[in-house]
């Protein structure tokens, strides 16, 4: 899977189911999300993240935010509370017009396309803070770890990257299958028997492998706690990433 495949399959979620595809919850695809109801699900996820940065002593006010994958600005929103400025990131255009179109915070968000394999648009120490919530599991492994180290390139000495990865699958049913069946397989039974527009990959990061990822790019990792619980089918973290 490349990164062309990425920016195909999400821009046809984009277009055609755009919040599920953010956030896929029971009852909610065909167009099912309450927009408000949506929008306070990013609310919820960046205040209790908040806490938890001021409980590991972390800057909790930014001048500049990154929201890496932004989608349709589910996390972009709840960070314009905290940020003078957030500038969101996404790989497909459908959700970035879909983004704009949501937006409530009276300009402090800037919605830009990305769809490069790194963040070069970006000079080093650019933002305070890189925020990525369900956006790199469904990234091919390469990817990952280039974006990533630019994250840490991005951020400012003492910033900060909040990072949200599966590190591996649960012991459930589906959880088995993730870990099981290939990818090719998985892709064909997501577009054929459960009528996905397009696929959702998911790709584990081990916790050593984190921590040498952090090392090699002049990271540390500061912070790590269970992700919120968005999924029963994998176990998943919540990084919070010091630039040195």
């Amino acid at each position: 899977m490349s990164l062309s495949d990425v920016r195909r399959d999400w821009t046809r979620l984009g277009a055609e189911d755009p919040l599920w595809a953010v956030l896929v919850q029971p009852g909610k695809r065909g167009g099912r999300w309450d927009v408000k109801e949506f929008l306070a699900t990013g609310r919820t996820d960046v205040e209790e993240t908040v806490r938890w940065l001021g409980q590991l002593d972390l800057p909790t006010r930014w001048e500049r935010a990154l929201d890496f994958g932004c989608g349709v600005g589910r996390l972009s929103q709840a960070l314009a509370a905290h940020a003078d400025e957030v500038v969101g990131v996404d790989i497909a255009p459908s959700m970035l017009e879909n983004a704009r179109k949501l937006d409530r915070s009276d300009g402090r968000i800037r919605f830009v396309l990305n769809d490069a394999a790194d963040l070069s648009q970006f000079p080093g120490g650019h933002f305070d803070l890189v925020y990525s919530a369900l956006v790199l599991q469904h990234l091919p492994r390469p990817a990952i770890d280039r974006y990533l180290a630019d994250f840490l390139r991005v951020l400012r000495p003492g910033g900060i990257a909040v990072v949200g990865l599966p590190t591996e699958p649960a012991r459930t049913a589906k959880g088995f299958i993730w870990q099981l069946a290939p990818y090719r397989l998985i892709s064909w039974a997501q577009r054929r028997l459960l009528n996905y527009p397009a696929p959702m990959r998911m790709t584990p990061v081990p916790h050593a492998d984190m921590v040498s990822l952090a090392t090699r790019h002049g990271g540390e990792i500061v912070g790590q706690r269970p992700d919120l619980p968005y999924t029963e089918d994998w176990r998943c973290t919540r990084y919070a990433l010091r630039r040195q």
